[in-house]
């Protein structure tokens, strides 16, 4: 977000489904280096961050560019507005891609080539820290107290490690909400493009996160264009309840019928915006039931893909996944996940593990715990457990290896062709 020196907003967040960048990452590639960029800030040189729209906006938008006093990230715009300062913390800013990840600081050589400057950013704090008090204006507007500490949070991804517990023992978060976010954490620093390395809101830690923007978008899409009839149809039952009933009593596989879940194009592992969705297997005998689960197999192959690449790098195995998200209420899509990744999953106690971790990393701010992971232990809980199947999973093993993986590779070349030549 763009604001002049009184803090307006001059001009509103590029979001990440926002395509009009691509010249732009081209341009860092060349300009910098991918494995650089990569490097430096954790995040694979793409469209998802903040640089490169920021390029964009200085050479299409040059007047906004020059009433721009800073360039803040929404933590940072909502702390400005709460107590008067120019400030952001590590975990909220690191998304926008141009943080030196390993100095905790604005990447200033990457700006400087690039014609931007620090100043021109938010001071950077620790995630946890007080980040300045709720001011005058601010309190009359919210309803807070005045003086009230503000303290600096982190991404929703990263909070939502701290409310599953996921800071340790080898445990992973996994967020089935409108997009698929996982991640684990990771004392040392590593960098690979099948996922985005971001700070913990724990001193000395990372998560390596990985992201699907297609998750529960796909199933409302779904439900949204080709069953919304099944509403009223039974008082006691949602669309998706009746779909789901249908879809358990399939066999794995949905009938021969598969999909890869690139509704909002695809980030880790292949950072491609041309990416679009892919349905095979069709044929008479299949019903919105079979589309119905193919489309929760597809979201568990995908991340199959991408935490098996996690877990690669990191050199060991996941020993759970924490679920959480409004996906994780649906016991057909726990059992599918167990059994297509083969990493036993439990549901988190709250669907809204993102504010609990917001909540625990405030709750030792202000000392009510010692440290990050007691609090963590003490404020969070799980439910049931779903362990992969051997049977089941036997039959998705080869469902993944023999068709899944190798399937978006072999036609994303047609995938991008199609793009090129159908685009608006």
């Amino acid at each position: 977000m763009a604001v002049d020196s009184a803090g307006n907003a001059v001009r509103n967040a590029i979001v990440w489904m926002d395509k009009r960048s691509r010249k732009q990452v081209r341009f860092l590639a060349e300009k910098i280096g991918t494995e650089q960029i990569n490097k430096l800030t954790g995040k694979p040189n793409a469209m998802t961050p903040s640089l490169p729209k920021i390029i964009w906006l200085t050479e299409n938008e040059m007047e906004t560019v020059t009433r721009t006093y800073k360039f803040l990230d929404v933590h940072g715009y909502l702390v400005y507005h709460l107590t008067n300062n120019f400030r952001t913390s590590l975990a909220s800013a690191d998304p926008m891609g141009v943080v030196d990840m390993q100095a905790n600081t604005w990447a200033d050589d990457l700006l400087t080539c690039l014609g931007l400057k620090k100043g021109q950013f938010a001071e950077l704090v620790q995630p946890g820290s007080i980040i300045g008090y709720v001011n005058s204006s601010a309190a009359a507007a919210t309803g807070l107290s005045k003086g009230l500490p503000v303290i600096a949070g982190a991404g929703d991804g990263q909070c939502a490690g701290l409310g599953a517990n996921a800071v340790g023992n080898n445990r992973a978060y996994l967020n089935l909400g409108t997009a698929i976010v996982s991640g684990i954490i990771s004392s040392d620093y590593l960098v690979n493009p099948a996922f985005r390395t971001m700070y913990a809101p724990i001193p000395q830690s990372y998560f390596l996160e990985t992201v699907l923007l297609g998750g529960v978008f796909t199933i409302n899409w779904f439900v949204e264009k080709f069953a919304n009839d099944l509403r009223g149809f039974n008082l006691n039952l949602s669309p998706e309840e009746i779909l789901e009933t249908a879809a358990a009593k399939l066999p794995p596989g949905a009938d021969g019928l598969m999909l890869v879940p690139y509704w909002n194009y695809v980030m880790n592992p292949y950072w491609d915006a041309s990416a679009s969705g892919i349905t095979i297997g069709w044929t008479g005998t299949h019903g919105r039931e079979h589309l119905y689960r193919a489309i929760l197999e597809g979201i568990a192959f995908e991340q199959r893909l991408v935490g098996d690449e996690v877990m690669a790098a990191l050199n060991q195995r996941f020993s759970e996944y924490v679920v959480m998200g409004g996906g994780s209420q649906s016991n057909l899509w726990c059992q599918i996940v167990a059994d297509i990744t083969g990493v036993p999953v439990v549901r988190s106690q709250t669907t809204e593990a993102t504010c609990l971790g917001a909540g625990i990393l405030a709750a030792v701010t202000v000392g009510w715990y010692p440290d990050i992971k007691i609090a963590a232990s003490s404020m969070t809980g799980v439910g049931s457990h779903f362990i992969p199947n051997p049977q089941t999973q036997a039959i998705y093993e080869k469902l993944y290896t023999e068709v899944y993986k190798p399937l978006f590779p072999t036609v994303q070349s047609l995938v991008q062709r199609l793009a090129d030549l159908t685009q608006v």
